[in-house]
């Protein structure tokens, strides 16, 4: 009964506080000027024209709930009067909002399709902190439906995007996680597939699921006979799969003999096979 009857006033003010960047019933104060903001946002734009610096999430340490104006240590529930500050809350990220699928948590991933053929899937959660988790290696909180479906890469939203170069971590811009681990805006990874690149900026690695342009490449290449000059093998490393291997020389690309892809480049022989 008494868990029931603290249910509303958790709820209460919910969406009705904030900032022009976020949803949440608090503000912070800054620990760099000890100044009082909406959100780290907000003091980035304050100081952008004067005092010039920025203020990592993570270094929030008190805040102030703008139900009751209780300043405290940072916290989901407000210690005075018992409100949720943010819906959502990490205490790692010091992140509060009160729309609990906010665009700086909200990403994408590869969804396969009954004909085997894939799409973007969007992956958005309702409700608070138990459907999100924070990853410790990426350094950023994940919906769950990413908890077994994302490759880790150290600090994987602390870098630019390799697009447009914003800053991952603090855009407020909705994120794609492709299959290497990689992060970028969803419509830089937009843009950049309708400029005809399918692979990973950083890694290389194929963003999407090529099967069927690997089978349409197996067809071509069947189908241009190369000449007696051109009929000579070379060395390839696939940058799918990380393996080397020795094939045929095609004007229209070489195809891996481990994963069978043709996202691969000319290289060496192996150190073994150079000494003999």
């Amino acid at each position: 009964m008494e868990a029931a009857a603290s249910e509303p006033r958790l709820e209460f003010g919910k969406l009705e506080f904030g900032c022009q960047h976020y949803r949440r019933r608090c503000k912070i104060r800054a620990p760099c000027c000890g100044e009082v903001f909406g959100c780290r946002h907000c003091h980035n734009e304050a100081t952008a024209k004067n005092d010039r610096h920025e203020l990592p999430r993570h270094d929030v340490k008190r805040v102030i709930c703008l139900v009751c104006d209780t300043e405290q240590p940072a916290a989901k529930v407000c210690s005075n009067c018992g409100v949720n500050m943010g819906e959502y809350y990490c205490d790692v990220c010091k992140f509060y909002d009160d729309i609990v699928s906010p665009l700086c948590h909200l990403f994408t991933l590869p969804a396969k399709l009954k004909n085997n053929s894939f799409t973007v899937m969007t992956v958005a959660s309702a409700g608070g902190r138990e459907n999100y988790f924070h990853c410790q290696k990426c350094g950023s909180c994940y919906v769950n439906d990413l908890r077994d479906r994302h490759l880790c890469v150290e600090n994987s939203m602390k870098h630019q995007c390799p697009i447009c170069c914003e800053y991952l971590f603090d855009s407020l811009r909705e994120t794609r996680i492709l299959d290497c681990g990689h992060t970028m805006h969803f419509e830089c990874f937009h843009e950049m597939l309708q400029h005809n690149q399918y692979t990973c900026p950083i890694c290389y690695k194929s963003a999407i699921n090529m099967t069927s342009e690997w089978r349409n490449l197996d067809d071509e290449v069947s189908a241009t006979i190369m000449p007696e000059d051109y009929r000579y093998k070379v060395w390839i490393f696939c940058n799918d799969c990380h393996e080397t291997s020795e094939v045929y020389f095609h004007v229209l690309g070489q195809k891996c003999c481990n994963c069978k892809s043709y996202n691969t480049r000319t290289t060496g022989p192996p150190a073994t096979q150079s000494a003999l």
